[in-house]
């Protein structure tokens, strides 16, 4: 049985004020949650801050993005190494707004998943079509895509200890959310796109949905056979919709 994993991505968003104020809200009822696993992902200056503040919870916390490269002049970029310094657990890799607005390659993402995980980290592979691939009926050849791109590079296995995300380009932040059908039907596709190389890490890894996903919603989607849990953005800088996700997983 997969155990659920609700991650919060905070995206560029809050202030060490409203960090403090939103972490503190989210401990106040995660007791609740005893089924599945919580994490946060903030911008990387607000992580010393959310290691202070979740250090002993149940709460697991992690970057947005890191480099492929360990060190070096590679100005604005932050390692591995440097996530593990202030006790990260997981680190989104692919995220459509880096593929989009920086210009990053299936090849590059997958080499990031391959640095986090060789520095202990569990990486969160993001996949997804935009609305145009939708609308084109291309869906299950960009995610094959994202994903042979990863399983070609560091093979299969790779995936035992990582978490992918389906994140239809087309729903984040706009309010639009694939219908559970839909979002099941992509996910099941994912895993049997896995599957053909391993039966075994299909039926481990975690596939999260990551599209506009609220508590009203978060139950009939995570209810799906093959929807593990949620990559949450917009509900996860309130604690109250985080939590109420997190309940729906749980």
């Amino acid at each position: 049985m997969r155990r659920p994993l609700v991650a919060g991505n905070w995206k560029m968003n809050g202030s060490l004020e409203s960090v403090r104020n939103l972490l503190d809200g989210i401990k106040r009822g995660i007791d609740e949650v005893k089924n599945a696993d919580v994490a946060v992902c903030p911008p990387f200056v607000f992580i010393p801050e959310t290691e202070k503040l979740l250090a002993g919870s149940v709460i697991g916390w992690g970057g947005q993005d890191l480099s492929i490269e360990s060190s070096g002049a590679y100005t604005g970029e932050v390692a591995a190494s440097m996530l593990n310094d202030f006790g990260c657990q997981y680190v989104i890799v692919g995220h459509s707004e880096r593929r989009t607005y920086h210009a990053e390659s299936d090849e590059l993402v997958a080499k990031k998943y391959a640095a986090a995980q060789a520095a202990g980290l569990v990486p969160i592979l993001c996949v997804g079509e935009t609305l145009e691939e939708r609308e084109a009926g291309v869906t299950e050849q960009v995610v094959a895509r994202q994903l042979d791109a990863l399983i070609n590079l560091a093979g299969v296995e790779s995936l035992t200890d990582g978490v992918i995300a389906y994140e239809p380009v087309w729903a984040i932040g706009t309010g639009k959310t694939a219908t559970p059908e839909q979002a099941q039907d992509v996910h099941a596709f994912i895993r049997g796109r896995v599957a053909a190389k391993s039966a075994e890490v299909a039926d481990g890894v975690r596939i999260l949905y990551g599209g506009s996903m609220k508590p009203d919603n978060a139950k009939e989607l995570i209810g799906k056979p093959d929807i593990d849990g949620g990559l949450i953005g917009g509900a996860s800088l309130k604690a109250e919709d985080f939590l109420g996700i997190c309940t729906a997983a749980n």
